[in-house]
């Protein structure tokens, strides 16, 4: 009896110690990758959506990928990417070179403005204002750069705006000499990148927009309402001004025309998960991602607005209105 009571004691340490190896080496549940394609101006309100996201969602991981708007686009329609969600500083970029293959609809979420940013260091730092901003840039030993129009939409917003403020000032050839004293090593895929090189005092000035700015709590030059391209109202204005930008296809070219500034956001027709993209984009437009935006620099579209109204999930429809 000892013997079989021995035994039986044996067994059932056995059975427990295999029990314990089990849920030692039980694999955790892995988590939900969900891609998001974004402008490099949406960096820190993405990253402060991310962490909202995640804390309700605790079985998804947000994998967030900053570029120049185009540059983002270009990864799905040119390397063949897939995302979850595109979010665009110009929702023409998300029209143009997404529409049809890819997308099949925008929808207009939040807006910006152009400034000059620059910090103590910069040459000429105590003597510039909104009205000599131009002024002062072309004087000697002053730097300012821009981001690679083709690349990023605050790229060709500030070309824009170099035409625009030669026009309202009255000053035959400002724009060629502002393009002229820009040099290409001044010019970077995207506006962000030049934030280190104004930090280091490689440049002065930068052109970028206000959100980045208040974000970095840095010095800026405002500029007037009809060179800024944050105005709705000065559409047909701003529209005077255009450039020439890469199109869909190698050797193609399209014509940008100045536009008050609109960002855009989507699921890729190719997304690996759009339930999971539209509810990600879903948290973007409700109160508590509105907040987020609000607080980072970007004033909203209430409620959000879309040309594509019909062809939104049904889940976003009551957040946006047609155009």
């Amino acid at each position: 009896m000892k013997k079989i009571l021995a035994i039986l004691f044996v067994l059932m340490l056995v059975v427990s110690c295999s029990k314990k190896e089990s849920e030692g080496t039980e694999k955790p549940v892995e988590k939900i990758k969900l891609t998001v394609f974004h402008a490099g101006s949406l960096a820190k309100p993405f990253r402060d959506v991310k962490t909202a996201f995640e804390k309700i969602n605790p079985n998804v991981e947000v994998l967030l990928e900053a570029a120049g708007s185009r540059a983002c686009a270009r990864k799905i329609t040119d390397q063949k990417r897939e995302a979850d969600v595109m979010a665009s500083a110009d929702e023409s970029v998300i029209r143009t070179l997404l529409f049809p293959e890819y997308a099949d609809y925008c929808l207009n979420f939040v807006t910006n403005e152009m400034v000059i940013m620059y910090s103590d260091k910069s040459n000429r730092a105590d003597e510039i204002n909104p009205e000599n901003w131009y002024e002062i840039l072309l004087k000697d030993n002053v730097e300012y750069g821009h981001s690679e129009p083709d690349k990023d939409p605050c790229g060709y917003r500030t070309i824009l705006v170099w035409q625009l403020a030669e026009k309202f000032y009255q000053e035959a050839n400002l724009f060629a000499e502002l393009k002229e004293g820009c040099p290409q090593k001044n010019v970077r895929p995207k506006e962000v990148d030049l934030l280190a090189m104004l930090d280091a005092g490689e440049i002065d000035y930068l052109f970028i927009y206000r959100s980045v700015a208040e974000q970095h709590h840095s010095k800026f030059i405002t500029l007037p309402p009809e060179v800024n391209l944050g105005t709705f109202t000065l559409r047909d204005y701003y529209s005077s001004a255009t450039i020439e930008l890469t199109g869909k296809k190698p050797g193609e070219k399209i014509t940008k025309k100045g536009a008050p500034m609109v960002y855009g956001i989507t699921v890729p027709l190719n997304a690996p998960s759009k339930e999971w993209g539209t509810k990600f984009v879903k948290f973007v437009l409700s109160p508590e991602g509105n907040q987020i935006m609000r607080k980072n620099g970007h004033p909203l579209i209430t409620p959000t607005e879309t040309l594509e109204y019909d062809k939104l999930p049904d889940n976003l429809k009551n957040l946006a209105k047609p155009i």
